[in-house]
């Protein structure tokens, strides 16, 4: 009988990006609605990507199998 394969979440595939390097890159929130009392400095620094850290980085890497 042949193996299982896992289910990558779509969710998770179309929020998150595994690195070669195993980092894991996610784009910032609060940066959809209510723009315009935030300040130019705050939306420029929403705009850019971060990385995720420790156990989160560790769920998020179970949810995406394959990549």
């Amino acid at each position: 009988m042949a193996k299982i394969k896992m289910k990558t979440h779509r969710g998770a595939a179309k929020r998150f990006k595994v690195l070669k390097s195993g980092k894991v890159k996610r784009m910032r929130a609060y940066k959809s609605h209510l723009l315009t009392h935030k300040n130019a400095k705050r939306k420029r620094r929403l705009r850019k990507a971060t990385y995720l850290e420790g156990t989160s980085a560790k769920t998020i890497k179970k949810l995406l199998p394959y990549s």
